[in-house]
């Protein structure tokens, strides 16, 4: 049964971001467009990326309705530092979406069987091809860094040895099913070089924000959320602090982070490792 997309943590994303009406926002995840509708629908105008083809039809669904004000780039958001303009808050919402999971084909799910796919662009290298490339070190490394694996290196020679085709083929090799869901996050997260996506785009924010300007990130892997956290201080550092570089060209300041409510848990599952944390630039 797929589930209603529901944006995860809007309300606290929208009260970081305080008064849009007539700014300028990057929403670098446009996905089921819930996002950036808020924005339009509060006066902001609107630059969306994302790499999946199958968001381009509601990309254009809202270009007809808002206009100018919102513009659709298709591309991973590390192309952010393209612009080539300064922006008043930059938006992420990482992870993978609702409509990704809930699509058999797209080979994210190990609840329906379906080729070992995952490729977010639906373009590159697939997940079996992944396999095939890369050593059994370097998928356990994989397994051990994006999916908490104990018995790592065991489970990367069983799935080297196989190379599975299908998601129930991978899913069969995983003996205990509690790690059945992390292996599966880990070797999408490794196929969509996730982790490098988020890294190359927060290195452009500072240069890309205006005075004020503010950066909000909602992140739902521990990774994830130490990459931001970790980027986050280095820009609040204070000059002078031996212990942590500092962006000495765009000091910012803390907003309030933030994590679900139990109303919005109750209303939607997905958001239960959602954590939102901000920046504001100060000059």
């Amino acid at each position: 049964m797929t589930m209603k997309h529901i944006p995860v943590l809007l309300d606290a994303v929208l009260n970081a971001l305080g008064d849009i009406d007539g700014k300028t926002i990057v929403d670098c995840t446009f996905g089921a467009g819930g996002y950036s509708r808020a924005f339009l629908e509060r006066g902001a105008n609107v630059i969306a990326f994302d790499r999946d083809p199958n968001v381009v039809a509601d990309a254009e669904k809202m270009r007809v309705q808002y206009g100018d004000r919102f513009d659709f780039i298709p591309h991973t958001f590390s192309h952010i530092s393209d612009l080539g303009r300064t922006v008043d808050a930059i938006v992420f919402d990482l992870g993978i979406s609702s409509m990704q999971i809930d699509v058999p084909e797209r080979g994210f799910s190990f609840r329906a069987d379906a080729p070992l796919d995952m490729r977010m662009s639906e373009s590159g290298i697939d997940a079996v091809q992944w396999i095939e490339m890369h050593s059994v070190s370097e998928l356990a490394d994989v397994l051990r860094t994006y999916g908490d694996m104990k018995k790592a290196n065991i489970l990367a020679r069983a799935i080297k040895e196989v190379v599975p085709k299908t998601t129930f083929e991978l899913r069969d090799l995983i003996h205990n099913p509690k790690d059945v869901a992390p292996v599966f996050q880990a070797l999408r997260i490794a196929v969509n070089d996730e982790m490098g996506e988020l890294e190359r785009a927060l290195i452009a924010v500072p240069d890309l924000l205006t005075s004020g300007g503010k950066c909000i990130c909602v992140t739902f892997h521990s990774l994830e959320d130490r990459i931001v956290k970790n980027t986050f201080r280095r820009w609040t550092t204070a000059p002078g602090d031996p212990r942590l570089p500092v962006v000495a060209s765009a000091p910012f300041s803390l907003i309030r982070s933030a994590v679900p409510t139990d109303a919005e848990l109750a209303n939607n599952p997905r958001a239960r490792s959602a954590h939102m944390r901000g920046v504001i630039k100060s000059c």
